[in-house]
């Protein structure tokens, strides 16, 4: 299920070209049809409703004026139409209410599937393109904006029936009396141009008052994430400065808003009455003239009020058009690509063999991995190490999909990733990360998070734990693996200790370690080293490595430099290049006397 992006409200001319803001309105547009084709049923009811509803109220008048007619005739019919007055003034609040009530659950029922829609792409595209917005703004996103767009469909539609009593009325006011009827008439080309003009200067001030908003929901979410960054560095005042910078920008939007919406309903207000009086006096004098009866007068001027209720359309414009503009917000977040899936599966009983050829990555424009071809043969342990930025971690990233390559392919067991079933890919492929997020109600379930096999029981989990150096300080929390998460506070090194049993716990074929002992002491390193040797299920283990004793460790070494694999080999082998020991810090560029191929005895590496 596909939606495209955003969607402007109506406003001058959209620029053109497939990426245009005509583009991204047409973009939106089809995502709230999709979200109002999602509650159908309910919205065709809330639709009948209001249509009876607008049915009731211009039949009230004619009643109204009939009876009235009757019972100063002093008809004996008189009481059954005043029943018949009862029926339909009760018919008519009946329905309202119905209407409001079915509304809304279309309007809950729009809002979680928007929401639905851009959490799920949200969660299947790659990281790197999630990333392009801010924690705050995707959470503004998904809630108040997705909230708002989510009330388009009723919105519209009660737009629409909202116009059925004018018209109508318009109509019932020329069949009551002609002249009556052209008093009125004269009146709505005015209010015409004002509703067209109220669409085109709100539309385009309310999306800049969401674009706005979305900034400074943004940079507030990254200040409460490096709270104490903030803190500690005294800049406070700073930070404060930098989120409420655009404030004055936001109250500006918002007062134009609302003082464009102010000034369309004060001129409407002021032209509703001025049109009523008009009816009342040409009603007045055909009365005198004996060509209008009291009852009619009365049918006249009820339906005078109720064609003069077209400026209440106003409010319900204003609705969708910020309903539009915050759909174009959402709807940004239905084209985040999703990656590709197949349905293939793995050989049984496989190695775990890793083959990426000819990889490439861009990102931003720059080449971050160029032309990589590698080999790992299945149950090996490689280190992948380089200089800051020449691309490991978005190695690891492709070597486990969690992002496509632009060119080239990675293969498993002799299977292109991206053939493979999403269940069987994420079984068999396992990743932990140098800041682990934990989810679950407790340690346990944190530990056991995953999809692809049956959940593990409280053995398995404690195995994990063991191996990865966190059972320890688990049992001395509290409630142990049942304490809750929030009631378990953690240190670094004690959160990549739960990433790392998460990992093993479920560890497939093939294992990414990004960076997951970072915040680990030397000696629980290597306790973990040799658990993974001996106490997690045997496979290919990819690590990106920063320290000597895991490069030293492992079976192969990939050296990465600007992107390209500059050398394979075992640790031993390498630490005879001098530019291969300056990746650790130990020495510059290779020169004329290079060292000899041994570890300098409790050397750790410096980032």
């Amino acid at each position: 299920m596909t939606a495209p992006d955003p969607a402007d409200p109506p406003g001058p001319a959209d620029p053109p070209g497939p990426s245009g803001e005509a583009a991204a309105a047409r973009g939106a547009d089809r995502a709230l049809r999709a979200a109002a084709r999602h509650s159908a049923g309910r919205l065709a009811a809330a639709s009948a409703c209001s249509v009876a509803a607008a049915g009731a109220a211009l039949a009230e008048p004619a009643v109204l004026g009939h009876t009235l007619d009757l019972l100063l005739r002093q008809d004996p019919s008189g009481a059954r139409w005043t029943a018949w007055c009862a029926a339909v003034i009760a018919a008519e609040v009946l329905l309202d209410a119905a209407t409001a009530r079915l509304g809304g659950g279309v309007d809950a029922r729009s809002t979680a599937w928007l929401r639905r829609l851009g959490l799920g792409r949200l969660l299947r595209t790659a990281p790197h393109h999630a990333a392009r917005h801010s924690p705050g703004e995707l959470s503004a996103r998904l809630t108040a904006q997705a909230t708002t767009a989510g009330a388009v469909p009723t919105a519209v539609m009660g737009t629409a029936v909202a116009l059925l009593p004018p018209l109508g009325a318009l109509v019932a006011l020329f069949l009551v009396d002609v002249w009556t009827g052209l008093a009125f008439l004269a009146g709505l080309p005015l209010l015409v141009l004002l509703l067209r003009a109220f669409a085109r200067d709100s539309g385009a001030s309310v999306s800049r008052y969401q674009e706005v908003q979305l900034a400074m929901a943004g940079r507030l979410v990254e200040a409460l994430a490096g709270a104490r960054t903030i803190a500690a560095a005294g800049t406070a005042e700073r930070e404060q400065a930098r989120v409420l910078a655009r404030l004055p920008e936001l109250g500006a939007e918002g007062r134009r808003t609302w003082r464009i919406y102010g000034t369309t309903v004060a001129r409407t207000s002021a032209l509703m009455p001025m049109l009523l009086y008009v009816v009342l006096g040409v009603g007045g004098m055909r009365l005198a003239d004996g060509a209008l009866g009291v009852g009619g007068l009365l049918a006249a001027v009820r339906y005078a009020g109720l064609a003069a209720g077209v400026g209440a359309v106003t409010g319900r414009l204003a609705a969708v058009v910020r309903g539009r503009a915050a759909a174009r917000r959402t709807a940004a977040l239905f084209d985040l690509p999703e990656l590709p899936q197949g349905d293939r599966r793995l050989p049984e009983d496989g190695p775990g063999t890793l083959e990426l050829q000819g990889v490439r990555v861009v990102r931003a424009g720059a080449v971050v991995l160029r032309d990589v071809d590698l080999l790992i043969p299945g149950g090996t342990t490689a280190a992948v190490v380089g200089r800051s930025g020449s691309g490991k971690t978005t190695l690891a990233a492709v070597a486990g999909r969690l992002t496509a390559c632009d060119a080239g392919r990675v293969l498993l067991d002799g299977v292109p990733l991206d053939e493979l079933s999403g269940e069987e890919l994420r079984r068999e492929t396992g990743h932990a990360f140098e800041r682990p997020a934990l989810f679950g109600k407790d340690v346990a379930a944190a530990v056991a998070f995953g999809g692809g096999r049956a959940a593990p029981d409280r053995h398995a989990v404690r195995a994990a734990a063991r191996a990865a150096g966190a059972d320890a300080f688990v049992r001395r929390l509290p409630e142990g693996y049942d304490t809750a998460l929030p009631d378990a506070p953690m240190s670094g090194g004690e959160l990549q200790r739960l990433g790392l049993a998460r990992a093993f716990c479920r560890a497939g074929r093939l294992l990414v370690l990004d960076d997951a002992t970072s915040s680990l002491d030397t000696v629980t390193a290597r306790e973990v080293e040799r658990a993974l040797t001996h106490d997690v299920r045997p496979g290919t283990r990819l690590v990106v490595a920063h320290r000597i004793s895991s490069a030293a460790r492992a079976d192969l070494v990939v050296w990465l430099d600007a992107g390209r694999v500059r050398a394979t080999g075992t640790h031993a082998e390498l630490w005879r290049d001098p530019g291969y020991r300056a990746v650790f810090g130990d020495g510059a560029e290779p020169g004329p006397h290079p060292r000899p191929a041994a570890e300098p005895p409790g050397r750790e590496a410096v980032r």
